[in-house]
């Protein structure tokens, strides 16, 4: 019961955050607010870059308007550029950690409550199927899952290639979403909605494949 009210205000405070975002930068006008992020620099999306490897470092931050924020900030090819390199630096990061330091430390990192994710999604034998991992890193549960992985037997060769398969397949979507919303695009738009049903029904696949 702790755990299901833990996740609705996650995901209630990710609706909240998305929406702020999407009007604070409508009411800046996005043309006026990128005038002013370049004259930040390199720092702007540096900015960005930190924040979202931060969101999936530790899991109960939300990260998904982060990657929208870099999509209407920075465009399609930056913003998927920043938003990239983040998660694939915070996912091997989470796998690092729980491979050479063990449970323990990833409890401190996801808190007690959530390790019992990490805990069933190491329960589901993703190191014998690399599909079932690369399925499970394209969903939002990505971040527990990478921790999940560095828990197990799983090579560190395997999961790179899940995980850079799943960046590639996934990671544009929420980005194409922002540079959607932002730059008023229906074809960045349209790709978004498409690309996340079908990640919805990767989602609904591999849980499927992962029921006891």
């Amino acid at each position: 019961m702790k755990y299901n009210c833990f996740k609705i205000l996650r995901w209630v405070f990710i609706g909240v955050l998305i929406v702020l975002v999407v009007w604070l930068i409508r009411k800046a006008g996005i043309e006026q607010l990128r005038e002013q992020v370049d004259r930040f620099g390199i720092w702007a999306p540096a900015i960005v870059f930190g924040l979202r490897f931060t969101s999936v470092i530790v899991p109960v931050l939300p990260g998904t308007a982060y990657a929208i924020l870099a999509g209407g900030l920075f465009g399609f090819a930056q913003g998927l550029l920043v938003v990239a390199l983040a998660d694939l630096a915070s996912c091997t990061f989470n796998f690092y950690v729980a491979r050479r330091y063990g449970r323990d430390l990833v409890e401190r990192f996801v808190g007690p409550s959530f390790m019992e994710k990490v805990d069933r999604l190491g329960q589901r034998h993703l190191e014998r199927n690399f599909f079932l991992m690369t399925g499970f890193l394209m969903t939002g549960l990505f971040d527990f899952v990478a921790y999940a992985v560095g828990l197990t037997s799983t090579r560190w060769q395997s999961y790179v290639m899940a995980l850079l398969v799943s960046i590639l397949i996934a990671k544009p979507l929420w980005v194409a979403a922002g540079a959607g919303i932002f730059e008023g695009s229906r074809l960045f738009l349209g790709f978004a909605l498409l690309g996340a049903f079908g990640v919805g029904i990767v989602t609904a696949i591999v849980q499927r494949k992962t029921e006891p």
